[in-house]
């Protein structure tokens, strides 16, 4: 699924060069549920840029799907990261004025689905993640529990084949966050590939593999 070979990333400030990742060297096969840790600075942030197509890589090789993306241009990256790539932030990033269906909605706006084909396939996704009696509710009309399941519901409507969350459980109370490490847990199990970005370890612990960074390296995968 995906393959990264010797990956480097560096940022310029003023005249100095700042190297963030240093050589990564990873591997994560379909259906693969791994996390990905590291302290502050240790890079991770940066990898899931690049692993998600928000970003690009100083030198190195990234394939997924056995596709180099590294040769792609900017419209070809945007295809990629809306058709095969599902996205989980910590803080939800929903339509405050938009109800969960239409935020369900959005991603198939971009990639052309027919509007009656984007509502069965929206409200589909938010039955799997346990919101079919939520359609017609506003984010400020659900907990921030339910609010990261209509994120969830979102990043799969497009039926990607890498689901990438971002300290997903992050703005979460402990419940909260348990409940949706099981809907991952419970997507995985459906063949779904899902790495997660997080520094906490109860969260890593759940996850199949844990990846750690320590500056800019891969020091356990």
């Amino acid at each position: 699924m995906i393959t990264l070979e010797n990956i480097t990333k560096s940022y310029h400030l003023s005249e100095t060069e700042v190297p963030i990742l240093k050589g990564i060297d990873l591997e994560i096969a379909a259906g693969e549920y791994v996390s990905i840790m590291g302290s502050s600075g240790s890079g991770k942030s940066t990898l899931m840029n690049i692993i998600g197509c928000l970003d690009r890589p100083s030198n190195g090789v990234y394939r997924l799907e056995s596709r180099d993306l590294t040769t792609l241009d900017n419209d070809e990256l945007a295809y990629i990261r809306n058709r095969r790539i599902g996205f989980v932030f910590q803080q939800f990033n929903l339509l405050s004025r938009a109800t969960a269906l239409e935020n369900v909605m959005l991603p198939m706006i971009y990639a052309g689905v027919p509007k009656a084909e984007r509502r069965s396939r929206a409200e589909a996704a938010l039955v799997k993640v346990g919101l079919g009696d939520r359609l017609s509710n506003r984010p400020s009309q659900l907990s921030g529990g339910q609010q990261q399941r209509v994120a969830i519901a979102r990043a799969l409507v497009n039926e990607p084949a890498l689901l990438l969350a971002d300290e997903p459980t992050g703005a979460l109370d402990t419940q909260t966050s348990q409940d949706v490490m099981d809907l991952f847990n419970s997507l995985n199990q459906q063949d779904i590939t899902i790495v997660i970005i997080t520094h906490e370890p109860d969260i890593a612990a759940q996850t199949h593999r844990k990846i750690v960074l320590q500056d800019g390296l891969v020091v356990d995968a």
